[in-house]
């Protein structure tokens, strides 16, 4: 019979020369190419440009122009004269001008801006987290996935063990040959069942590679042993957790800078009932040059025509067919409902933290409950154990007591790392990190 260990290497040969990665290497290999996130980078990126260029909107403004023309028939020159003679001008102008006062308009768009720009950057940092928590709990996976494979190894150890002593009882016919046949379908069952693990531990190494976006050829994890995971594993108080995610979550923050830009925007639509005072000046000079007629030089001509100009314009605003009114009552309804979602976030966040903490304390009373039913099959397994080494037990009532106990092995294990993952999510929760 092929032992199991050869088909297990041989599925594994792939993974021989592979790259581990640490559970923060995981993390920062996501992050960094996570499109999504790449994405709301861009997108913070955006707002950021949006908030500067609201603050470079206070600075003047101003241009310069040139122009050439040529004119034929009759035109009026520099002298102000109509003649019938063709006639060339070419001007050059500077312009500037600086908006005073428009109800602090300019300035309601920039603390919007830059609320904007907060609540964007705040939503990048949830997304961010909720990759973390995903490449965590995939992490997690693939550790218990090889401590299961573990688990089932020594089990095909163990029954092939007893097969072999089995063998030579029945040679010197000191075992029926019927009880033999047992032994041999439960290491068949086993090693199908390690055949499974091999397959479940390749099948979430390439979860989390595919998550990471990375070839998963090649790919592992480092082997974090399970006594390390479960140091500082304390369960937190529900309450605490509770105040920690609404005070720090970055959704809940993300919320609260939606609702100072929708502030500011309403102040900004209320702005528009006030007068805009605006302050402009513009200097200027041309040369003209009239076909047949004796012309200035250009230089001069540009000297003599030099002018300039500087001047104040208020703007009253009378009626513009009711647009302020609805824009500013549209705003109001846009304030509410960024108030209603914050709270509607409050309210989801409670009810995700509630169940996530119930989730852990019945994580936690599972394991307590596993980890007992693991030292009762392991004192049934060592009674039954010396029974057959002292030939007074069949390798049936061993191998049954062996499979209980593989049960019990197995539950607990996925018992412990459920815990782990249930504690991770309330630390993501908590702004924390286990």
């Amino acid at each position: 019979m092929r032992n199991v260990l050869t088909i297990i290497l041989s599925l594994a040969v792939i993974y021989a020369c592979a790259e581990t990665y640490s559970l923060q290497q995981c993390i920062d290999t996501a992050v960094a190419n996570n499109i999504a996130l790449q994405k709301q980078k861009n997108s913070y990126a955006s707002s950021s440009i949006q908030y500067k260029q609201s603050l470079a909107n206070l600075s003047p403004s101003v241009s310069a122009n040139a122009s050439q023309s040529w004119m034929f028939g009759r035109s009026t020159g520099a002298d102000n004269i109509t003649t019938a003679n063709n006639t060339a001008s070419t001007s050059f102008n500077l312009s500037a001008s600086l908006l005073l006062f428009d109800g602090l308009g300019m300035k309601f768009a920039i603390d919007q801006a830059r609320a904007s720009m907060l609540a964007s950057e705040a939503s990048g940092q949830a997304a961010e987290l909720q990759l973390q928590l995903n490449i965590s709990s995939m992490y997690l996976q693939v550790l218990l996935n090889k401590q299961l494979l573990l688990a089932a190894e020594e089990q095909v150890e163990e029954t092939e063990r007893i097969l072999h002593k089995d063998s030579l009882l029945l040679q010197a016919n000191r075992l029926a040959e019927g009880e033999i046949y047992s032994v041999i379908a439960q290491l068949g069952n086993e090693q199908l069942q390690a055949i499974k693990a091999q397959n479940e531990v390749q099948f979430s190494l390439l979860s989390l590679a595919q998550a990471m976006n990375i070839d998963p050829q090649g790919f592992d994890i480092v082997d974090v042993p399970l006594e390390q995971l479960e140091e500082n594993t304390a369960l937190p108080s529900r309450d605490e957790v509770l105040v920690l995610a609404l005070s720090q979550r970055p959704e809940i923050r993300a919320q609260q800078y939606a609702i100072d830009a929708q502030q500011a925007m309403l102040k900004q639509q209320k702005s528009a009932y006030s007068p805009t005072l605006s302050a402009n000046a513009g200097v200027g000079t041309s040369y003209y040059n009239v076909q047949g007629a004796t012309n200035k030089a250009f230089g001069e001509q540009l000297g003599d025509n030099l002018q300039g100009n500087v001047g104040l314009t208020l703007a009253i605003p009378i009626y513009n067919r009711m647009q302020t009114p609805y824009a500013v009552k549209q705003q109001k309804i846009a304030l509410e409902n960024a108030k209603l979602e914050l709270e509607q976030q409050k309210q989801d966040i409670r009810k995700e933290v509630e169940q996530a903490y119930y989730n852990a304390l019945n994580a936690l009373t599972e394991a307590e409950a596993a980890q007992k039913a693991l030292t009762n099959a392991e004192v049934a397994l060592d009674y039954q154990e010396k029974k057959y080494e002292a030939g007074r037990a069949s390798s049936y009532e061993f191998t049954t007591a062996k499979t209980t106990f593989a049960k019990a092995q197995t539950t607990l294990l996925q018992a412990q790392y459920n815990y782990l993952f249930r504690l991770r999510i309330l630390h993501y929760y908590a702004g924390t990190q286990l």
